[in-house]
Parts: structure tokens; sequence; C-alpha cells
């Protein structure tokens, strides 16, 4: 007794019927890289208008307040050691309110060894205290491979 396993055809020598689309596909991707290489670059300009001649002269006369985080966490303000949070809360206070018009820039220098707990409640600290214009300098003292 035969079994047949996995066709229900009689004849075996039947063609698949089925459309080769390999050799479509083929040309589809010719065409479309060929597309791609002729469409011309887009370029986007936008006109400004920019001044010309110089700029006027800066009407800023405020300093900037360093305010230096040395490597054991000790504060200084523009080379002033401060002894407490509290002085440095109201030297900053003083510096917002007494500056005429404008803030004076605020800069804070931390050490590369100082701890960045100390760095960042420096930073709030002047940020609660309404400072808007905040720097941190020195960052080159970072880079690898110094």
């Amino acid at each position: 007794m035969a079994m047949s396993v996995g066709t229900d055809s009689t004849h075996e020598d039947e063609g698949i019927v089925d459309i080769n689309t390999t050799p479509l596909i083929d040309v589809m991707l010719v065409l479309l890289i060929m597309l791609i290489i002729t469409i011309p670059l887009q370029t986007h300009s936008v006109a400004i208008d920019l001044p010309q001649g110089n700029p006027p002269p800066s009407t800023d006369n405020t300093q900037p307040v360093t305010i230096a985080i040395n490597y054991d966490n000790t504060l200084s303000w523009n080379g002033t050691p401060i002894p407490s949070e509290a002085e440095l809360q109201a030297r900053i206070t003083n510096a917002v309110n007494n500056s005429g018009g404008e803030q004076p820039e605020v800069h804070i220098h931390p050490d590369r060894l100082s701890s960045y707990k100390t760095v960042a409640h420096v930073m709030a600290d002047v940020q609660r205290l309404g400072v808007t214009k905040l720097g941190i300098v020195g960052l080159d003292q970072y880079v690898e491979g110094q």
C-alpha cells in the first residue's frame, strides 16, 4: 500500500504557474537608484538683513561675580573667603538687589576635586535667590587627557 505525502496533484510534471517577481524587483531598484542620483540637490536659503557697520559700545558696566569652590569645598567671593552659607546668601541677595539696572553675571568656578554636592548646592542657592545670568567657568580642567 503506497501513500502520497505533501501533494494533492496526480501529475508530478506540472509547472509552477506563479510569476517570477525577482527581475521586476531588480528593475524597480535600479530605477529608484537612478531617480535618486538624478534629483538635484535642494539648497535652502533664507535672506537675512544683517546690520552694517560697527555695533554700539556696550553700556553694561557691571563686573562679573566669581564664586570659587575650592578642593576642600570652601567658598570664596571674588577671591575673598566666605565663612558660612548665610554670608554667601547675603552677598548673592546684595548683588541681585543693589546692581542698579542689570544683574551682574555670576561665574561659578569649581575645582576639579570639589564635591558635586557643594557645586549643586551653590547653583541652587544662586537660582533660588533670583540670579538670571549664571555660568560655570573652568570646565577645561575636566577634559580628558590633561
